[in-house]
């Protein structure tokens, strides 16, 4: 008796590193689920990549949606998840003070209630899986970035919540991780039409097929291999390894320096 197709629910997917995950997902034979807000994209998405693609709108803040969705998309499968990928977020930049507070309310609504709506929903389908979690957060919940203020702190919240599930959940044969990736070529990023200074200090050098290359590593290689943060590209991981070692200080006027304050 053959093996049932693996599964995972993606949301964001109908572009950047949510689209790029799908394709390479479904060209390993995954049965891939697309959600979005945008359903027209995750549609045209599924035309191209076939029948074992699942299509839905979706709005991740709306937690009794976002358990529906879930639920649809394990019915086929005796109620088992492999992966839930929480991928779907906003991003606004400038500095704090010329931000409208409704942006920072919907940055925060869909970059962290979003992920909680998906991790508590997704349990139990999980659970029969002994199935994964990945979580999209960014090397802004390194140290707080100047420019992105609100979002830097929603991936925070992302990392700690991943930290803390991924201990939580190990008992019940749960691994969770997130992906801390700097600067990626995406719609999201190239939407930014007044670039912050550290995306050009920085420069842009992942690709969401980058990305997508490391969510797949991080859904199929042995969990107890496996970091609770993967951080994509040499340059994330020295920025990371930076703040790790040198005094706060100077992780500080680095972080000032890089963002042009």
């Amino acid at each position: 008796m053959s093996k049932p197709r693996k599964s995972i629910f993606i949301t964001g997917a109908a572009a950047g590193i949510g689209r790029a995950t799908a394709i390479r997902f479904a060209a390993a034979g995954w049965r891939v689920g697309l959600y979005d807000i945008d359903l027209l994209g995750v549609k045209a998405l599924a035309s191209a990549i076939g029948p074992q693609a699942v299509v839905g709108k979706l709005d991740v803040t709306n937690d009794v949606a976002f358990a529906k969705a879930l639920a649809d998309f394990a019915e086929p499968t005796d109620g088992r998840i492999d992966v839930l990928f929480n991928n779907a977020g906003i991003l606004s930049t400038g500095d704090f003070e010329s931000m409208p507070l409704a942006r920072c309310h919907a940055l925060i609504d869909i970059n962290t209630k979003g992920v909680v709506n998906g991790c508590h929903a997704a349990l139990p389908y999980l659970r029969i899986a002994k199935g994964r979690v990945i979580n999209m957060a960014s090397a802004s919940a390194i140290y707080g970035t100047p420019a992105f203020a609100v979002y830097s702190s929603t991936k925070f919240f992302v990392r700690g919540l991943t930290e803390a599930l991924n201990i939580e959940w190990a008992r019940l044969g749960i691994y969770v991780c997130d992906v801390m990736p700097l600067f990626v070529d995406t719609p999201m990023l190239k939407d930014v039409k007044e670039k912050p200074k550290s995306v050009k200090n920085l420069g842009v050098r992942l690709t969401a097929d980058d990305i997508a290359a490391v969510v797949f590593e991080a859904a199929t290689r042995a969990a107890w291999r496996s970091p609770v943060h993967w951080l994509p590209g040499r340059q994330t991981q020295a920025l990371a390894l930076m703040n790790k070692l040198v005094p706060q200080r100077l992780a500080r006027a680095s972080n000032k320096y890089l963002s042009g304050y």
